[in-house]
């Protein structure tokens, strides 16, 4: 297989943390990334992985198509749909500027490939913050996002179910044994044209966990849960499946 250009865009954030002691206080400013377990998993295999950090994606995420093109897909993850609509030029200074989400629903229906993973900043988010609800990338995605906070926080843990159907599914190849846990998700409506590989158990509600589908001449993944710690224990990180997963994944979203 020939190389693959892969463009992550999210898994970052900044914490401001204000320290007492005593009398005294002081301030500090801590940058995190989730992306470091994905970097590791891709390195030195055929899918060249580009990081665009949360805060550059707000100026540096691409306004054009052709920029697109150098891309055989785009992933998301844990970043809001704020971060690629308002610009410093919209926000700062008034100024009409591309909408970089109309962007990518028509790259991804001229034959792009669009993913989104979970997370707090994913979907709707926290809060309903992510605002990925009625969006020109909710139309590309094969899940549909609840107008609200769609958080589904398991501490104890849950196993995905895989299909019984789809266990076939080359997405599933070279990925045996039982899966580690997972501490949560985000709730989503698989779309009717849409394929649910993998759901959460029934009693947490039974909602998809990994979709795939196509819009148009393009094709579209769904992984609700994270990528990363939290909802993605360090446990399922270690497991030689996590690595055949995201593999797997880019395979089938590139293979076009």
């Amino acid at each position: 297989m020939s190389q693959k250009n892969i463009l992550l865009v999210g898994e970052t954030w900044v914490t401001s943390a204000t320290h007492f002691k005593g009398f005294d206080q002081f301030g500090s400013v801590t940058f995190h990334s989730g992306a470091k377990a994905v970097i590791a998993a891709l390195a030195g295999t055929d899918f060249v992985l580009t990081h665009m950090p949360a805060h550059e994606a707000v100026e540096a995420f691409p306004f054009t198509e052709q920029e697109l093109n150098h891309y055989d897909a785009v992933l998301l993850s844990d970043i809001g749909a704020n971060s690629l609509l308002l610009h410093p030029d919209v926000w700062l200074h008034g100024k009409p500027v591309t909408n970089r989400l109309n962007l990518l629903r028509d790259w991804t229906a001229h034959g792009g490939a669009l993913a989104m993973f979970g997370g707090y900043l994913s979907f709707q988010g926290i809060d309903g913050k992510a605002r990925w609800h009625r969006t020109a990338v909710e139309q590309a995605l094969p899940v549909g996002c609840l107008p609200f906070d769609d958080r589904i926080e398991v501490p104890e843990g849950f196993r995905p179910v895989i299909m019984p159907e789809r266990q076939q599914h080359p997405i599933f190849k070279g990925i045996v044994g039982e899966w580690p846990l997972l501490l949560g998700a985000n709730e989503v409506i698989a779309k009717p044209d849409s394929d649910v590989l993998a759901r959460l158990p029934d009693e947490l509600g039974g909602h998809p966990l990994l979709v795939i589908g196509g819009y148009h001449q393009g094709r579209t993944l769904v992984w609700t849960s994270d990528i990363s710690p939290h909802w993605l224990p360090q446990t399922f990180i270690d497991w030689p499946g996590y690595q055949q997963l995201l593999l797997n994944m880019l395979g089938w979203l590139t293979n076009k």
